[in-house]
């Protein structure tokens, strides 16, 4: 069993986590102290405003330093989740494997191969064997294909219909600011309706439906984030646990490290140096 660094606490980075929690793996998340990601219900985001967040049955834990990182991971009861200085922190875990999760679509990711003995991306803009040693592909038409040399699939297309709804389902920032909402997910909601604030503006829900996504309140959110997401069925449920496509791309994940054969190192060898994060 490998000891995995996932970056990234959205949707699929939490399905990737859950899954290879769930395998037997040694995990933890890291991502930024205020994450901005909409689909909260789906993921442990909210692990890093409220300390602890449920998945599937699976529970996600912030803490604030790798000690307690390695504390958790020996005891195997729930997932923890850091922010902080992502280098450091990787060097103080040395982890065997390496997935970039964060889905920054419209960035080009750094180089990471070389960081731990598997490095694997998610999404478009990477390149295997250059950014990562693997890529798993996050579109639909390509969804949980492994990718060994070569770029994945660039950004493009539309986003999968709901009763007809596309894109018209996403709000997405129209400035850099401070995100203020009283909403919760699953809530309903109609058109037209003011469901948050940025930095002034009022954001209102585009369709009649139930939130399937809202980014947390408190979250510092750039131009062109996605921050409300709407599910014209109006069903709550739907608003929670792991998707179609987060499973998909997690399970693919789980076939990639059984397919490196990549060890978890002894138990003994955890604790290491106390590095605080």
């Amino acid at each position: 069993m490998a000891l995995c660094f996932v970056r990234g606490c959205g949707d699929i980075g939490s399905a990737v986590a859950h899954a290879l929690f769930s395998a037997g793996h040694a995990v933890l998340i890291h991502d930024v102290p205020n994450p901005a990601f909409a689909r909260r219900g789906m993921a442990y985001t909210d692990a890093m405003y409220d300390d602890a967040a449920d998945l599937n049955g699976v529970t996600g834990r912030r803490t604030g330093d790798v000690f307690s990182v390695r504390w958790m991971i020996k005891q195997r009861r729930e997932i923890p989740l850091v922010a902080g200085d992502f280098r450091k922190i990787l060097d103080c875990l040395r982890p065997q494997v390496l997935i970039d999760a964060r889905m920054n679509k419209r960035s080009i990711p750094e180089r990471q191969s070389g960081l731990a003995p598997l490095t694997i991306g998610l999404g478009p803009h990477f390149v295997a064997g250059k950014t990562t040693d693997l890529v798993v592909e996050t579109a639909w038409e390509a969804l949980g294909r492994i990718v060994r040399t070569g770029a994945s699939l660039p950004l493009a297309g539309e986003p999968r219909p709901i009763k007809g709804y596309g894109r018209e389902r996403y709000v997405y920032a129209p400035s850099d600011g401070r995100f203020e909402t009283d909403y919760v997910i699953g809530a309903k909601v109609s058109r037209g309706e003011t469901v948050a604030c940025l930095g002034g503006t009022l954001i209102r829900a585009p369709l009649d439906g139930c939130l399937r996504g809202i980014t947390h309140a408190g979250a510092a959110v750039k131009t062109g984030t996605k921050v409300v997401e709407i599910d014209p069925r109006g069903d709550p449920a739907k608003a929670f646990g792991i998707a179609e496509r987060p499973g998909k791309i997690a399970q693919t994940v789980l076939a990639a490290l059984a397919g490196q054969a990549v060890q978890h190192p002894a138990r003994e060898q955890l604790p290491g140096n106390v590095c605080e994060a």
